[in-house]
């Protein structure tokens, strides 16, 4: 393949399939520019991304296996500086990375995410009572965040008055259009709001699952401040962002594709396909930072040099065209084959998953059995993106509440 200059990252997110499309062009492996001029791999095939997920020469942890932050040319002026300072899973490797995740995903066990149905079940009927009958409403601001926001905080025991705050600091860390000062700044401001409520937990304990990560120890080690601070950071905003992103998506794409919203409501196709399909097509985390290689590594014919960054990009990972065929980029609940990885794979398969799964099962179906003839208030081509290549969701999603609710 010829040797080409490494694609630019939009870091306004603003088509994040098309620039897909651009850097699947280039191969299932292609060298891009992150912003502040950082050059990185993106691996946007299945069969590549398949095999990164679960290589143990992939690294996250940027402290030991990221060259240029090793030698100090990465600084706090590098624009996704937030991704890099963090201490919990997404920033460690081997031995620490098991560690961590044995003591975090006794918090997201079946049994426990399957206790707490009944109670999402009535955060998704209090949100929908509230919303505004015969009038046009932001769903994604009224329905698609507050509801995984809601259930992520009472997990954890945030008190209402702080919910807001805590979530912003995930929120603008996703947000790659502003500036490097303002990314710092925010990591300074998040996990100070973040010590500060791990130690009102420690004097305080509660039966929330904060007050259980500071008791819990795995083959005699405990989670560290710091690390109770980070994965704090990494479950309150992997909680709300990507099942927001996830409810948002999916309903947009039944509301543009009314014969496949029939087959879903009419109960031939059950809602599980919908959402298997939705993560497919329109994964709600685009284009994720970071891993690093431990040695050179050869990827679909692509060798990345040792202590490069990598960027695994699930929203193009689903629509590649070699598993999907010419229909890839095209949602269909009918879909056979609905494989995809946007929930990760191998070690670093996201653990919130069956929540995220659960909450989006039940704010879809409530929504559309408490609103049948729900429709867009906009024409498709209108839906702003969210603003950011790390997500891959709407700025808003303005839907009309037609007819009469059923009760």
């Amino acid at each position: 393949m010829e040797s080409r200059e490494p694609l630019a990252i939009d870091r306004t997110g603003k088509d994040i399939h098309a620039e897909a499309r651009q850097i699947r062009s280039r191969g299932q492996v292609a060298q891009i520019e992150l912003p502040g001029g950082v050059p990185a791999y993106s691996v946007i095939g299945h069969e590549a991304a398949r095999q990164v997920l679960a290589d143990h020469r992939f690294s996250k942890d940027p402290r030991k296996h990221w060259t240029a932050y090793v030698r100090g040319e990465i600084g706090e002026d590098f624009p996704l500086i937030g991704w890099v300072l963090m201490d919990n899973l997404t920033t460690k490797h081997g031995a620490d990375h098991t560690r961590l995740r044995k003591l975090t995903a006794k918090a997201f066990t079946p049994r426990r995410v399957e206790a707490m149905r009944t109670s999402i079940e009535k955060i998704a009927t209090t949100l929908l009572d509230q919303l505004p009958t015969g009038e046009v409403t932001d769903l994604r601001a009224h329905y698609a965040h507050p509801l995984p926001a809601q259930v992520i905080c009472d997990l954890f025991g945030v008190p209402a008055e702080s919910r807001a705050q805590m979530l912003r600091g995930g929120e603008v860390n996703a947000d790659t259009t502003i500036s490097p000062e303002e990314a710092a700044a925010n990591v300074v401001q998040w996990e100070e709001e973040m010590r500060e409520f791990v130690a009102s937990k420690r004097n305080s304990p509660g039966d929330d699952l904060t007050s259980d990560l500071i008791a819990a120890h795995e083959d005699g080690s405990r989670l560290t401040d710091s690390e109770l601070v980070g994965t704090l950071h990494l479950l309150l905003a992997t909680g709300t962002t990507p099942v927001m992103n996830l409810v948002t998506n999916a309903t947009a794409a039944l509301l543009t594709h009314p014969e496949q919203a029939h087959l879903v409501l009419s109960g031939q196709v059950p809602w599980q396909a919908a959402i298997e399909e939705t993560l497919r097509v329109d994964a709600p985390v685009a284009h994720l930072p970071f891993r690093f290689t431990v040695e050179d590594v050869e990827v679909a014919g692509t060798t990345i040099p040792q202590g490069s960054p990598v960027l695994i990009h699930f929203a193009g990972i689903g629509r590649d065209p070699e598993v999907h065929g010419e229909t890839a980029d095209r949602f269909d609940v009918t879909r056979q084959d609905k494989t995809n990885l946007s929930f990760g794979h191998g070690i670093y398969r996201c653990i919130g998953s069956p929540l995220a799964w659960l909450e989006t099962e039940i704010a879809l179906s409530a929504l559309f059995e408490r609103f049948p003839n729900l429709d867009l208030a906009v024409r498709p081509e209108e839906l702003e993106p969210q603003g950011t290549f790390i997500m891959n969701g709407r700025e808003t999603l303005p839907v009309r509440l037609t007819g009469q609710a059923q009760a």
